[in-house]
């Protein structure tokens, strides 16, 4: 909800707090606190019981899109496991409960999947704002938590990880979301580099973190600021900050948004006012794949820029295995794939790689194993963690709408990177 939004530090300060010294008092550790023989791992290798995992999801409130676009991931990566003899020999079982976009409720829900229903492993929640939260509570029972959608330094530094470090992201960290962007702006001659850059950003800790890094960067290559406020993320408050850059008649926009309606606020005022940037890129929003096109137009799209770490197109072997059964259970092509489905099945595909490695799914056994430097291969590419549980070899993208076409165009140099159309193309062009 909203209203939870404008509590969630807080929120997160008191349930870290909290969630540490209930630890302190019950000396919990590896997930050893439930009574079952299978949360704690200790007969992981000998039951054929299923491996049960929990999972709260965001399937209605402010996040369901993205929430709906995780369990398609979840539940793909799961059939795939399982049409393969699952994991050990068990099957794989997701529990999956709606926390409505609520951190109270997301936190709610993990104390029930692990107390109540006796979850093996835990996967996390969609964004930053419910992660956080959520690690801390599992962090009382001593569970690991591998999410893909959190990753947000405020994540990664919340009390209880800095303590014992459960949370694991094979996604790129969210800070690092623009840098290819912003190293490409540095790079054009002066007489072609935008001269004036606005920087209005979503109160949101996923939204800001990669705009701030990326205004760092410009502003070192001469790019003047002449616009950078947060404002609420209310759809009734977009209009005036959008009216705001259009008068200031910024070159560049870098939006710090979270999902399509924002950019759409945004595109909408824009074209108003009839103002059209050279550039325009949102940290989320026309990743979003057919649901950004329905909601801006095809050809408004035109030009729009997007960070993201994966695409239906990404150049990797496993990446176009699940792609093709994505595109077989699902419909659509590679383009159309949100990129929520591949953050959900990487964090599958580490947790089996961490059971089969450490034979079981003893979470204090995991935790280790995640943090002993080892290299994984997922479809989002490869994974390392360091001690935060960010994944430092994550790879980074830019990617532009082209004429209808989800293209990826940066790193230039990198394999499937076609050229960026630059300026952008003028509204509805």
């Amino acid at each position: 909800m909203k209203s939870d939004r404008a509590r969630f530090l807080s929120l997160t300060a008191t349930s870290a707090a909290l969630a540490l010294a209930l630890a302190a008092c019950s000396g919990s550790s590896g997930g050893s606190s439930s009574p079952s023989a299978s949360a704690s791992g200790g007969s992981a290798t000998t039951t054929k019981a299923p491996i049960q995992i929990g999972i709260s999801l965001s399937l209605t409130g402010d996040f369901s899109a993205d929430g709906q676009a995780f369990q398609r991931g979840y539940e793909l990566w799961r059939s795939d496991v399982n049409s393969h003899g699952g994991i050990l020999g068990r099957q794989v079982k997701l529990i999956i409960l709606n926390d409505a976009s609520s951190p109270t409720t997301v936190v709610a829900n993990y104390q029930k999947l692990i107390s109540v229903d006796h979850v093996d492993l835990t996967f996390g929640p969609f964004s930053s704002l419910l992660t956080a939260p959520a690690s801390t509570a599992v962090a009382r029972y001593g569970y690991a938590m591998i999410e893909g959608a959190g990753t947000a330094p405020s994540v990664f530094h919340v009390a209880s990880n800095l303590q014992v470090h459960n949370i694991f992201s094979p996604s790129l960290p969210v800070t690092d979301y623009m840098v290819p962007f912003a190293n490409w702006v540095k790079s054009l001659p002066p007489s072609q580099r935008p001269k004036t850059a606005a920087y209005p950003m979503a109160n949101d800790p996923f939204a800001d973190p990669p705009v701030q890094t990326a205004r760092k960067i410009l502003q070192s290559a001469g790019v003047k600021t002449v616009y950078s406020k947060i404002f609420p993320e209310e759809e009734a408050d977009y209009k005036a900050p959008a009216d705001q850059v259009a008068a200031s008649g910024a070159q560049l926009v870098v939006l710090g948004s979270t999902d399509v309606p924002t950019v759409n606020a945004f595109m909408q005022a824009f074209e108003q006012q009839h103002y059209n940037p050279k550039i325009f890129i949102a940290a989320s929003g026309p990743d979003q794949g057919a649901a950004f096109i329905k909601a801006v137009g095809q050809s408004n799209a035109n030009g729009m820029m997007v960070p993201d770490g994966w695409s239906g197109n990404y150049n990797n072997a496993l990446s176009h295995i699940m792609v093709q059964q994505y595109i077989a259970k699902y419909g659509g092509t590679p383009s159309d794939i949100n990129a929520d489905v591949a953050e959900a099945y990487s964090v599958g595909e580490v947790a089996a790689l961490a059971v089969k490695a450490t034979g079981g799914t003893d979470n204090a056994k995991i935790i280790t194993y995640l943090h002993s430097g080892v290299t994984l291969a997922t479809v989002q590419g490869p994974v390392q963690f360091n001690a935060l549980g960010e994944n430092p070899k994550a790879v980074g993208f830019i990617f532009q709408w082209q004429n209808g076409n989800f293209n990826q165009v940066l790193p230039a140099d990198a394999s499937g990177s076609v050229k960026i159309i630059y300026p952008k193309p003028h509204w509805g062009s």
